[in-house]
């Protein structure tokens, strides 16, 4: 993601938008505080456009490999009677997985 301060963003919005529309986002910056980003209006309201953004911005990648069918279609374990999914996932947080 570009950065820019407000006076570039001024003196510049023509070049800004440009970036914009090729799909970057442009973050301004105010004496080095973040105050405003210009992002593509599809980037907002299609998630593939966000999906993409994410993908050039390095934060993630394409799957490596075909999900594990056979533990997708598998049943999920059940609980003890009398236990509680949402204890076992808050002890799970506690424990650090």
């Amino acid at each position: 993601m570009k950065t820019t301060t407000i006076t570039d963003a001024k003196n510049g919005l023509s070049a800004l938008i440009d970036r914009v529309k090729s799909g970057e986002s442009v973050l301004i910056l105010d004496r080095g505080t973040p105050v405003a980003r210009l992002e593509p209006v599809s980037a907002t309201s299609d998630p593939s456009g966000r999906i993409k953004r994410l993908e050039r911005a390095g934060l993630i990648g394409p799957a490596g490999a075909a999900p594990p069918l056979d533990l997708i279609r598998s049943a999920a374990p059940q609980l003890a009677h009398g236990a509680s999914a949402v204890q076992a996932v808050l002890d799970e947080r506690l424990a650090g997985r």
